[in-house]
């Protein structure tokens, strides 16, 4: 006969994470969180397949959030008056893109298109407006996290820039 008390004790005992949650961890707007955030935030995720070659989204559509790669690549890139493909990043697993969409509506600024069959993980504004209404502690924890790598990567902006106008000005 089974106890329950004794069920009901080490039910969940050595739960291993699920991959969302490994792939969230390595997220720096994610940086930091408890399991019970892990959780929180796992049930509002958006997990979607592509093909090779399928669009994750164009240029100019309307940003709605940000995207995680649980496995696979993506292609990041902008064409010229041309067609030319300017390839901005090949990302590939945790890696994340679209992340200032959650802070803004405006159209996106490049392409994504997935290199090979792909998995990623959708976070949408929307589900930041979940959480920022049922945890604002954990919303604005996010905020905050989602400044810091914008700032990070404007300031790494700012020094290609930099260093491009240096060696124009050197040429």
């Amino acid at each position: 006969m089974k106890s329950a008390l004794w069920e009901n004790i080490f039910k969940g005992w050595k739960k291993e994470e699920s991959a969302t949650v490994l792939t969230l961890k390595q997220v720096p707007i994610f940086e930091d969180f408890s399991n019970r955030e892990f959780r929180e935030i796992e049930k509002l995720i958006h997990q979607r397949t592509y093909k090779p070659k399928e669009f994750i989204f164009k240029r100019l559509a309307p940003g709605e959030g940000m995207y995680i790669i649980l496995s696979g690549g993506v292609e990041i890139y902008a064409e010229d008056a041309n067609g030319s493909r300017n390839v901005f990043a090949v990302l590939d697993e945790g890696d994340f893109f679209g992340e200032m969409s959650l802070l803004d509506a405006e159209p996106r600024s490049a392409s994504a298109i997935s290199v090979d069959h792909s998995e990623l993980l959708g976070f949408f504004r929307s589900d930041l407006m979940s959480i920022l209404d049922r945890n604002p502690d954990l919303g604005n924890r996010i905020l905050l996290n989602l400044a810091k790598v914008v700032v990070e990567r404007l300031r790494h902006t700012n020094n290609l820039l930099t260093e491009a106008q240096k060696q124009a000005s050197d040429g």
